[in-house]
């Protein structure tokens, strides 16, 4: 945990602050990342192409893009995306596409 606890915790709680639109864990959990920029470039997003060494943790990575794994489930992230995606129209029903597709 320590290795994981930011070097300057009021930097962290202004980043916080003056970044609502985003959080740390749209980069996977990783304090460190420019997760303020997820909505922009994400490059240091969840998938993106400048990934840092924080972002390996598997449960955090696909709870950042909307989906759980219990500890003894197997990591099938399509079919879980999938599932996702074919029931976000029950929250949002302008997100249906006409031929139901995903």
């Amino acid at each position: 945990e320590i290795a994981r606890a930011p070097k300057d915790p009021e930097q962290l709680a202004h980043r916080l602050r003056n970044n609502t639109a985003s959080s740390p864990s749209d980069a996977g959990g990783d304090l460190d990342a420019s997760w303020e920029e997820v909505n922009d470039s994400g490059t240091e997003s969840v998938g993106g192409d400048n990934p840092t060494p924080d972002q390996s943790d598997v449960e955090e990575n696909a709870h950042a893009v909307g989906v759980n794994f219990e500890d003894n489930e197997d990591l099938d992230v399509i079919d879980k995306i999938e599932r996702r995606d074919r029931q976000r129209y029950e929250l949002d029903p302008r997100s249906k596409t006409d031929d139901n597709s995903i």
